[in-house]
């Protein structure tokens, strides 16, 4: 059934391999690896009685679905306020696996232009190679930002199922520009060019069945980022981040799901404001406006990011309308972020309790959730606030 893919690269998705014994489990294996690539409607793995009683022929049978699009999307979210998209993209580009695209963002606060290519098996190996190109602008409160840059990374599996390691080389130029008259230092201070070079070392293991509405499964990550030093550039710091989320399927089609993220920066000479951790808003902790979980300037009122950083994530999944893939939730959300000089403080996290829905829609996967504080940030902060996300094909 593969008229546009080529035979190696179903081939190197199975666990099963001419003149070994059969294994179930490696069969297994080999369908749910041919489903995850996303180039087949339908795959289907079939055995019969071989030339002799001890030998077994399979038959992979394959159903291609389109995986070439062109895209003109819509949406809003609370970082980016409204943009539209357009994307041109192959995730099979020439039957090679390989995957190609060109993108570009435009709305109200955020410019993005981005093209990304990545080859999951380098010379035929389990290596991988991605490249990206990028050009980005963004308005934030107290300052506005643009970068151009690109990032270069090499990955291979490790022993583990479903692990691997990834180094990435990434440069950013960017321009700090507008800073408000009455800003803080640290905001003033990253005015104009400021270059970023640096190393990071990714350890990822992604067991999950989907990355929209995941049912079981979990994701684990590990990641130390190194600026500047031998790498020259402007930036100088070591960044260290951690997550962990699990998916667990309970009765009636309902999914529990659990997440930690924890991160620490090292300041070794320069740390832009824009490099430090903020959390707030509907990826963090809903409820709190997007980037005001942060140290505030005592002179200023300015939210400055931190060098230490904790985020905690509850949810409990249900199904609404079932055929139609709407989904609603109920969540628990717990963080916040330090200075170096403060310590790691679970009492003093800000939390937050709401609920909300997701649908997977013809425009893209949509969000809607509201959160309401369990603490405050500052006196006149309100209850709480509607997270609203969409984007996508149109």
């Amino acid at each position: 059934g593969n008229q546009h893919t080529r035979d190696k690269v179903i081939r190197r998705e199975l666990k099963v391999m001419e003149g070994e014994y059969f294994s179930g489990q490696g069969l297994k294996q080999s369908s749910e690896n041919l489903r995850r690539l996303g180039f087949f409607e339908d795959v289907q793995l079939h055995t019969k009685k071989g030339s002799r009683d001890d030998l077994m022929d399979l038959n992979v049978e394959v159903k291609e679905k389109g995986t070439r699009t062109f895209s003109v999307g819509a949406g809003y979210s609370s970082a980016y306020s409204a943009f539209v998209t357009f994307q041109i993209s192959d995730e099979n580009f020439m039957g090679y696996g390989q995957r190609l695209s060109a993108s570009a963002r435009i709305g109200g606060k955020n410019t993005e232009f981005d093209i990304r290519f990545l080859e999951p098996w380098l010379f035929d190996t389990r290596l991988s190679l991605g490249a990206d190109l990028y050009k980005f602008s963004q308005e934030y409160a107290d300052y506005d930002r643009s970068s151009y840059g690109t990032r270069l990374s090499l990955g291979a599996p490790l022993y583990l199922e479903y692990t691997r390691i990834n180094l990435m080389y990434g440069y950013d130029h960017a321009n700090i520009s507008n800073v408000a008259e009455g800003a803080s230092e640290s905001l003033k201070d990253m005015t104009g060019n400021n270059i970023t070079s640096s190393l990071t070392l990714f350890l990822k293991r992604d067991s999950r069945d989907r990355t929209f509405n995941t049912t079981r499964g979990s994701i684990n990550e590990a990641s130390s980022q190194y600026a500047g030093g031998f790498l020259s550039g402007d930036e100088q710091f070591t960044k260290y981040r951690l997550r962990s989320a699990w998916y667990f399927p309970l009765f009636w089609n309902m999914v529990f799901m659990t997440q930690g993220r924890g991160g620490f920066i090292n300041d070794r000479g320069k740390l832009s404001t824009y490099q430090k951790f903020f959390l707030g808003g509907i990826n963090t902790v809903r409820g709190y406006d997007y980037q005001t979980i942060s140290p505030i300037d005592p002179e200023t009122g300015d939210y400055i990011g931190g060098e230490k950083m904790l985020c905690f994530n509850l949810e409990y999944h249900f199904p609404l309308l079932q055929e139609q893939g709407v989904t609603g939730l109920v969540f628990f959300d717990a963080g916040n972020v330090w200075t170096s000089s403060e310590n790691y403080n679970l009492s003093g996290l800000r939390k937050s309790v709401g609920a909300g829905v997701r649908w997977y829609s013809p425009l893209g996967p949509l969000r809607l959730e509201y959160g309401w504080k369990l603490d405050k940030i500052k006196e006149d902060d309100g209850p709480g606030k509607w997270e609203f996300s969409i984007g996508g094909i149109m």
